[in-house]
């Protein structure tokens, strides 16, 4: 499993999922924050309104910060909860936004907006894998969004379409259009093995895939786990 080991100055605040934080130096303060960190100067209200979109992604109703109160640079490292690839993405390179699957994001700087995405479309909603909701990151910095297996980017022309397993979509730019199309004919959707649906993104723009979802991951343990053979061991002192 891949980490991402970030460095901060002083002062310098790094925003991350609860539970992510792998390790850091002395000099680091840790900090429970309610929603995702940038509404500390809000009101109640506010406060509320962006904890409930976290939930709504199925996220916890906090994140946590990571201060460096020294004098000199610190470093902290933050690990995701199943094996895969760690991806950079400065924000500002994909026109302030991106839009990815509810569990990648990871860690980002301070200012980095965890919001939602809704789907429009029924179809969309109820059939592409993630429902309604996916994350949208706003904001001008560097963020970090975890894939599972390996990240393949894909860089869609104008009107360029291509059809993808709904599970393996990472995320992809705000240009790209989303939606879902059905398989096809019934013998294809029952004994296919992919599924009734797949996801469709239409281009222009740029977007990420992952070759090994969390789903697909967790499927395959449990399959094996049916066929394993208890062992029985007793340790003698």
């Amino acid at each position: 499993m891949q980490y991402v080991e970030i460095e901060l100055d002083p002062h310098e605040t790094a925003m991350a999922e609860a539970g992510a934080m792998m390790h850091m130096e002395a000099g680091i303060e840790m900090e429970t924050v309610f929603g995702d960190g940038n509404s500390e100067h809000q009101g109640t209200m506010a406060k509320i309104f962006g904890a409930g979109k976290r939930i709504l992604t199925g996220e916890s109703l906090f994140m946590t910060a990571f201060t460096n109160m020294s004098s000199g640079k610190r470093k902290v490292a933050f690990s995701a909860s199943y094996p895969g690839k760690i991806m950079p993405v400065e924000l500002q390179d994909v026109g302030g936004e991106l839009i990815c699957q509810k569990d990648a994001f990871l860690c980002a700087a301070k200012g980095v907006s965890i919001g939602i995405a809704l789907q429009r479309k029924l179809g969309t909603g109820f059939f592409g894998g993630e429902g309604f909701i996916l994350q949208r990151l706003q904001g001008d910095g560097l963020t970090f969004v975890h894939a599972g297996g390996t990240i393949c980017e894909k860089h869609l022309e104008p009107m360029e379409t291509l059809r993808i397993d709904t599970g393996c979509i990472v995320g992809f730019e705000p240009t790209i259009e989303y939606d879902i199309e059905f398989v096809g004919g019934v013998k294809s959707a029952l004994f296919g093995g992919e599924g009734f649906f797949f996801a469709t993104l239409r281009g222009p723009g740029r977007c990420w895939l992952q070759s090994m979802p969390l789903s697909r991951l967790a499927s395959s343990l449990v399959s094996g786990n049916g066929n394993n053979t208890q062992l029985n061991i007793r340790v003698g002192s």
